[in-house]
């Protein structure tokens, strides 16, 4: 299995993602888009995998890249490529299929639960099992609408669309289930002042407690994920 990976900044890296690519043995590729790196053939891997950052999907001007990334995740799609967006990856997903990106209804910064949508088992589409609730790491600002033919499978009290579905092959996610305590603490060592108050942003003692405990859940669930989008060709 050949996994590419798209980054948007040097600090925000695949965190428990690497694990499980390393235990399978996977071929990793990445484009550091931050770098002016290129993007691949789609035809060169079988699963997409966008990361999350602290630009906008709205920050064309100030960041050219981003429209050419978006025609790219297009393309991976189209090539039913298994492709799998966190946060602002998640963002990128429906920014490309039209959907729009704009500020959430409350930022979120820390361990929130997030619970399965009665649309996430209705009909006969094939779906993810997303469980029935799940306490993930969230950090962002902004969030996505559904784009059309979406499923949406997840939802939380500060933003509705946590994670959604397109087809088997696709699911945008807008909290980070790839977070382990190295990937905590580094994103927070480079987000000063990211925790001003709100009643969705925890205070940073509260953000950085029981880290293993808190980041095992989601660890696995993204494992559940990523082994769904690879055997759904």
């Amino acid at each position: 299995m050949h996994v590419h990976w798209l980054q948007h900044v040097p600090y925000e890296g695949l965190g428990h993602i690497e694990t499980w690519l390393a235990a399978r043995q996977a071929t990793v590729t990445c484009t550091r888009l931050y770098a002016g790196e290129i993007l691949p053939d789609v035809a060169s891997f079988d699963l997409l995998v966008i990361l999350g950052g602290p630009m906008s999907v709205n920050d064309e001007d100030e960041l050219p890249w981003l429209a050419p990334e978006k025609a790219f995740i297009r393309r991976a799609i189209e090539a039913d490529r298994g492709v799998l967006g966190i946060c602002l990856g998640g963002q990128l997903i429906a920014s490309a299929l039209g959907a729009k990106v704009g500020p959430s209804p409350e930022r979120e910064i820390g361990w929130w639960p997030v619970t399965k949508t009665p649309t996430a088992t209705d009909g006969s589409a094939p779906r993810f099992p997303f469980p029935d609730a799940v306490t993930c790491l969230q950090w962002h600002g902004e969030s996505f609408a559904l784009p059309d033919g979406a499923i949406h499978l997840a939802q939380s009290p500060g933003c509705r669309h946590q994670a959604v579905q397109l087809g088997k092959r696709v699911i945008a996610l807008q909290f980070h289930p790839e977070a382990d305590p190295d990937w905590v603490r580094k994103v927070l060592s480079r987000s000063p002042g990211a925790l001003h108050p709100g009643s969705y942003v925890m205070a940073e003692a509260d953000l950085l407690a029981d880290l293993e405990a808190r980041c095992r859940p989601a660890n696995l669930l993204v494992e559940k994920m990523l082994e769904y989008l690879s055997a759904n060709p």
